[in-house]
């Protein structure tokens, strides 16, 4: 970055706006503390022996340039001098296009830059540190230089969650940290490690130059077939509403509002995702509605409390249409939350007083049409069509109107930027009809423009890629996170108390070890010789997962949904409201096997979901959950190096039936569970 100066002096507004101050010797002057400015086409100006970046390039300080005012001064002033397109650019949230060697593709994205004036991007790029780090300094290098120099805002899905990999023995390095999924944080219910992990990704997000995070989820897990319960923290809105704190307290680095070591949080979705009609996916046409047989609406809203008292930054609202739905005595309108007044503005703005950023979720003005609603046809999935190939849109209950007068609708609602989308013309077109008035667009762009003041990155949005290397994943921050993937296994099952299996047991009773699913390099590292027949093993070692079906036919089909017991096809209970295709029958059948050879079997499950075990729990003599975990994670449970803390943090049903049974908003109801919530054994 350029480090060389040029001096001009102080503006008479900005001195009025800082109270005179180096007006006269005889007024008092204040003390500030000069930022680190990065830049690297702007020049710098000099006023009252202080440096400033000179952005849009007038050799003036203004006002927004000026990092002695406050944040909402700067906004103002900056909108100010905004083109009407440049402000629709800034309430678009785009996507990074990426070549196929996975870097950014930046002349694809030129239009979009230069063009449409997008200034927020969804990051999908993933490996080494240092590569991320680059194309984010030159995505800010590349919008220094246009326009009014208005930095880019970085986004990520969560990137520190460990699934399970029987190929991997380590996590490489330079990679992010890997913990559990968020339900392996409410099985072990500690805010304060949950605080920590919030920490620790905050310093690797901003590291490599990603500044707002597309997570928490506070969504609840009432409906076990929902397919995206792995995100939440369990079904519980009390223990939800504390974990949903310390997160945001994390990774927003405190409680008192946005700064510039903060990562943005935009806790979802509100007002609650998971009461899904049979537990289908609102990303798919099939899966729109949003209901509550049990009229549990109010328990869906405790966890976001938690988020409100953390002064989380950003809220994002869900595509489920809520079916006859009432709340505080009046009929919730049947469309989207994303375009829902009702929920955005009377409930969010007005009753929780939220005055942050309301992100829209993916493509919510965008039409379904045809195969969007329909889907593939069996011949077209047999011939290998993908899905994606197909346009898709999520614009449930407003599906007749132009995108234009979604737009106007989703804005009206409360809406103050669009996930997925970076064509502006939409939103111009429904401004210049007169269905979207500019002082909406200014409140929400002011709103947009504060919080990347208070990031600091019209000082700096560039970040140093060596010590990027250094800090993401580094060895301190790993092993914090596999203590946590260990301490998060939940002891379901312990016959005759097999485990945990000590150094003496192993070579004594258990040396040679069949395994499925489990890398068989980890195994020999804890005394284990590993034998591929279970006719000559002492003892079986499983992974198994929790049943889902998909549905090929769809874009959104590979999100997990309906079955949770294992079986094998033949024997298999379809959902009658919507079937799909069954995973769960190859682990099913290696259990079975296991138990035939005549040895003990151990087994570790993940729980994406509520798994029914009725079927399969005669045949495991020790039972462990696991919420994403290395193999290591897991071996040390196994033998007694980390102890299993996990408490579910949901039920487990026992059957099919009671889970067609139970009510999709309401928590732990389904008759005589396997497992009841709260269950966890001990060493």
């Amino acid at each position: 970055m350029r480090t060389t100066t040029r001096i001009f002096t102080l503006t008479a507004l900005t001195a009025a706006l800082l109270g005179g101050c180096g007006s006269s010797d005889s007024e008092p002057t204040t003390s500030y503390t000069q930022p680190t400015l990065g830049y690297r086409s702007a020049t710098l100006l000099t006023a009252d022996g202080y440096s400033f970046k000179d952005l849009n390039k007038d050799s003036q300080l203004n006002p927004y340039e000026d990092w002695r005012l406050d944040s909402a001064t700067r906004a103002e002033d900056l909108l100010a001098r905004m083109t009407l397109a440049q402000k629709a650019g800034l309430m678009m949230h785009g996507t990074l296009t990426l070549t196929s060697a996975g870097r950014v593709n930046f002349d694809a994205m030129s239009s979009v830059l230069n063009s449409n004036y997008v200034n927020t991007f969804i990051t999908r790029m993933s490996g080494d540190p240092a590569t991320i780090a680059a194309d984010n300094n030159t995505l800010q290098q590349t919008v220094e230089a246009i326009g009014l120099g208005i930095p880019v805002t970085i986004s990520t899905d969560p990137r520190n969650h460990f699934t399970n990999d029987p190929n991997a023995t380590s996590v490489s390095a330079g990679a992010f940290s890997q913990w559990p999924e968020l339900l392996g944080f409410a099985a072990i219910k500690d805010a304060e490690l949950v605080r920590e992990f919030g920490d620790i990704a905050r310093q690797e997000y901003r590291a490599v130059g990603i500044q707002e995070a597309l997570s928490p989820q506070a969504d609840l897990a009432t409906e076990p077939r929902w397919g995206r319960i792995s995100g939440t923290f369990g079904e519980s809105n009390t223990v939800a509403k504390d974990l949903v704190g310390a997160y945001i307290d994390g990774f927003q680095k405190g409680t008192s509002g946005l700064n510039d070591k903060s990562v943005i949080t935009v806790v979802k979705h509100f007002a609650g995702g998971g009461p899904q009609l049979n537990g289908l996916d609102p990303h798919n046409s099939y899966g729109k509605d949003q209901v509550y047989p049990g009229d549990n609406f109010a328990y869906h809203l405790v966890p976001f409390e938690g988020a409100f008292s953390a002064n989380v930054a950003a809220v994002m609202p869900y595509y489920g249409k809520p079916v006859g739905l009432n709340y505080d005595g009046k009929a919730i309108e049947e469309v989207g939350f994303g375009f829902n007044k009702q929920i955005l503005t009377d409930l969010l703005r007005g009753h929780f007083a939220f005055s942050g950023v309301v992100l829209s979720d993916w493509g919510i003005v965008n039409d379904c049409v045809d195969k969007c609603v329909s889907g593939l046809s069996d011949e077209e999935v047999a011939a290998g069509v993908s899905p994606w190939s197909m346009s898709f849109g999520m614009s449930w209950g407003v599906e007749s109107m132009t995108v234009a007068e979604r737009y106007a609708k989703a804005i009206d609602a409360g809406v103050d930027q669009f996930g997925g989308v970076d064509e502006p013309a939409y939103l111009l077109t429904a401004i210049e009809s007169g269905l979207v008035t500019e002082a909406q667009i200014d409140a929400s762009v002011l709103r947009i423009l504060k919080q990347k003041l208070d990031l600091g990155l019209f000082e700096n949005p560039y970040v140093d890629e060596a010590a990027a290397v250094e800090l993401v994943g580094n060895s301190d921050f790993q092993a914090k996170g596999l203590a946590a993937q260990s301490a998060a296994h939940i002891l379901l099952k312990n016959n005759d108390n097999i485990l945990p299996l000590s150094a003496e047991t192993i070579a004594s009773s258990y040396k040679k070890v069949y395994l499925y699913n489990v890398n068989a390099t980890v195994a020999a590292q804890y005394g284990f010789t590993v034998v591929t027949d279970p006719a000559e093993a002492d003892l079986a070692i499983l992974r198994i997962s929790t049943p889902y079906e998909t549905d090929p036919h769809f874009p959104f089909g590979s999100v997990h949904f309906g079955q949770l017991g294992f079986a094998d096809s033949s024997s298999l209970i379809q959902d009658t409201d919507h079937a799909g295709v069954y995973t769960g029958s190859a682990d099913y059948a290696a259990i079975k096997a296991a138990k035939a050879a005549g040895i003990p079997v151990v087994a570790s499950i993940y729980l994406d979901r509520p798994a029914i075990l009725t079927d399969v729990i005669g045949d495991i003599d020790a039972l462990l959950a696991n919420f994403g975990a290395l193999d290591t994670a897991f071996f040390d449970v196994l033998t007694g190096a980390a102890a299993p803390k996990g408490k579910l943090p949901f039920e487990l049903p026992s059957s099919w039936s009671a889970v067609l049974a139970q009510d999709e908003d309401v928590a732990h109801d389904s008759a005589n569970p396997l497992y009841e919530y709260g269950f966890g054994l001990s060493y």
